[in-house]
């Protein structure tokens, strides 16, 4: 199966520009726990969750109605290929033991691949997933799960 066919194409993103505040509120109104943060040419250059909004604004007594994403997003962003097979994306999400990864096309976002996409897709392999989870969640040390 390809990711394209698993992931969300229906993605919110932000500018580097936007602020905190309209970012935590996009991320409310959607009820989504994270954001790409794309360039004007829609190439990803960070990524917002919710603890990087509590954790690098909100602990650290940002003003976020004049603080921009780009001050507390991750920018060492891991993407990979709508048309790549849905077991490199799981790799990926797996060694990087993040929950939600950046889909591309032509260097440009085209949608979001959660670790919820991939367990309620009927054509998921559930024992590769279940792999895939456990990394993610333990880094492979399942006394930290």
């Amino acid at each position: 199966m390809k990711v394209n066919e698993c992931m969300c194409h229906d993605v919110l993103w932000v500018n580097p520009n936007t602020s905190v505040c309209e970012c935590a509120n996009l991320m409310a109104e959607h009820k989504i726990g994270c954001i790409p943060v794309c360039d004007q040419d829609k190439k990803v250059v960070g990524m917002v969750t919710d603890r990087d909004i509590l954790l690098r604004s909100v602990c650290c007594d940002k003003d976020a109605k004049s603080t921009p994403v780009s001050d507390i997003m991750t920018t060492d962003v891991c993407c990979c290929e709508a048309d790549e097979h849905l077991g490199t994306a799981e790799k990926l999400m797996s060694e990087n033991q993040i929950r939600r990864l950046p889909i591309i096309e032509n260097n440009k976002i085209v949608g979001i691949l959660s670790i919820g996409d991939i367990s309620r897709n009927p054509n998921t392999d559930k024992e590769g997933f279940v792999i895939t989870f456990d990394s993610i969640c333990s880094g492979g040390n399942k006394n930290n799960c």
